[in-house]
C-alpha cells in the first residue's frame, strides 16, 4: 500500500508559476501574430457569409459541394449586378462629393464663422475658441494617422499588403469552405479527450452567435443605407444615394461609424441646404439610434445579445491593441469572448447552472455531451 503525502504547499506554489509561464507565453505568442489571427476572424466570416445560402439550400436537398457552389455563385452575381446597374451614378456622385461639395461645405463653414453668424445661430459657441479647437484637433488627427500606419499597415497597409491581405483572406476562405471538419476536428484535438464534446459545443454556439451578428449586421447595413439616402433626397442633398452608401458602410462600425459618415453629410448640407444642416444631423442619428436600438435588437433575437457598454469598451480595447482592423471587427471579438467567458468559466469553472432572467428560470446546465452531439450533428461545422 502506497503511502498518502499531503499536497505540497511548495508544489502548489510551483503548479501556479508554471501555468502563469504558459499563459504569459502564450499571450505573447498571440501578440507577435494578432495581425494574422485577425485575417483569420475575417476569412471565418467571410465563410459565413458565403454559406448562409448554402445551408438554405441543403436544408432543400441540395448536396453539401452543389450548394456552397451555388451559393458563391449566387453572391457574385448580386454583387456584379448592383454595380452594373448603379455604378456608374455613383462615381459621378463620390467625384462631386469628394472633389466639389466637401471642399465648398467647408469653404463656406469658414466664412461663416469668420463672419459671425454661426455665434449668432449658435450663442453658446461664442465662448469657443474654434481656431484653437482646429489646430487641436489637426494635431490630433495628425498622430492618429501616424499611429494608424504603425498599427495597420504592417497587415493591411499599403496597395500591395492591401492586396496580399485580401488574397490570405480569399484562400483562407476557399480552403475553410473545401473541408470545415478538417479545420475544426483538428482545432478540437488540442483539448483532452473528456471536455472534446463539450468543446464542439462552444465552437457550435460561436458559430450561431457569429451568424447571427452577420445577419443583422448586412440587414442593418442595408436599412442605413437606404433610409439615409431617401431621407437626404427629400432634404434636397444631390448626393443623396452616394451619402447614403457610405452611411450604410460605415454602420459595419458601431458608435464611431455615425460619427464619420456625419462630416461628409454635414459639408453637402452647408453648400445645398443650409437651413438643413441641423435636420441632417437628426437624420443620421436618427437612423443610426433606429438601427441599433429597434432593427438589430429584432433580427438577433436570443442569438447574440452584447449590451451597448460591452460593445464600446471592446471596440475601445480592440482599438488600442489591433488598431483600426480590430475597431472593425471589434463586435466579433467581443461576441466570441462572451460566449468563451459564459461557456468555460462561468459554466464549467464556476459551476453556474440556472440563470434567472426577469422572474423567469432558464436551464443553463452543462450540456449532456451525447444528446448535443446528436442534435447539433452536422451545424457545428461553417456550412452546416
Amino acid at each position: 500500500m502506497q503511502p498518502s503525502f499531503a499536497a505540497s504547499p511548495y508544489g502548489t506554489a510551483t503548479r501556479w508559476v508554471l501555468v502563469a509561464i504558459t499563459v504569459g507565453i502564450v499571450l505573447a505568442a498571440l501578440w507577435y501574430v494578432r495581425g494574422i489571427l485577425m485575417l483569420t476572424l475575417a476569412s471565418i466570416i467571410l465563410v459565413i457569409l458565403f454559406t448562409m445560402p448554402a445551408r438554405w439550400l441543403i436544408r432543400w436537398g441540395l448536396k453539401r459541394n452543389a450548394a456552397i457552389l451555388v451559393s458563391l455563385v449566387l453572391i457574385v452575381a448580386v454583387i456584379m449586378l448592383l454595380f452594373a446597374v448603379s455604378v456608374n451614378s455613383l462615381v459621378d456622385q463620390f467625384t462631386t462629393l469628394a472633389t466639389d461639395t466637401i471642399p465648398a461645405g467647408i469653404r463656406e463653414l469658414t466664412q461663416r464663422w469668420e463672419e459671425g453668424t454661426i455665434q449668432q445661430q449658435f450663442p453658446f459657441l461664442q465662448q469657443i475658441d474654434v481656431g484653437q479647437a482646429i489646430a487641436s484637433a489637426s494635431d490630433q488627427i495628425t498622430t492618429a494617422i501616424g499611429q494608424l500606419g504603425a498599427s495597420v499597415l504592417p497587415v493591411i497597409g499599403g496597395v500591395a499588403s492591401t492586396i496580399l491581405s485580401f488574397l490570405i483572406i480569399v484562400f483562407m476562405s476557399l480552403y475553410f469552405l473545401a473541408d470545415p471538419s478538417m479545420h475544426q476536428e483538428g482545432m478540437i484535438r488540442l483539448f483532452p479527450l473528456w471536455y472534446r464534446d463539450r468543446m464542439r459545443f462552444i465552437v457550435t454556439r460561436m458559430d450561431s452567435t457569429l451568424r447571427g451578428w452577420l445577419r443583422a449586421t448586412l440587414a442593418s447595413m442595408l436599412f442605413v443605407g437606404v433610409a439615409t439616402g431617401i431621407l437626404l433626397g427629400v432634404m434636397g442633398i444631390e448626393q443623396a444615394a452616394a451619402l447614403g452608401v457610405i452611411a450604410g458602410l460605415l454602420s459595419f462600425v458601431p458608435n464611431f461609424g455615425p460619427i464619420i459618415a456625419l462630416i461628409p453629410s454635414i459639408a453637402a448640407a452647408i453648400v445645398q441646404t443650409p437651413d438643413n444642416v441641423l435636420w441632417i444631423v437628426l437624420i443620421i442619428y436618427g437612423v443610426s439610434f433606429i438601427q441599433s436600438q429597434i432593427v438589430a435588437p429584432m433580427l438577433v433575437a436570443d442569438s447574440i445579445n452584447l449590451p451597448a457598454v460591452l460593445i464600446l469598451l471592446g471596440q475601445i480595447v480592440a482599438g488600442a491593441f489591433l488598431g483600426f482592423l480590430g475597431i472593425m471587427l471589434a463586435v466579433p471579438i467581443t461576441a466570441i469572448i462572451m460566449v468563451l467567458v459564459q461557456e468555460i468559466y462561468i459554466k464549467d469553472v464556476l459551476g453556474d447552472k440556472p440563470l434567472v432572467i426577469e422572474g423567469t428560470v432558464r436551464t443553463e446546465s452543462l450540456p449532456e455531451h451525447g444528446r448535443d452531439r446528436k442534435q447539433f450533428e452536422g451545424n457545428s461545422n461553417f456550412v452546416g
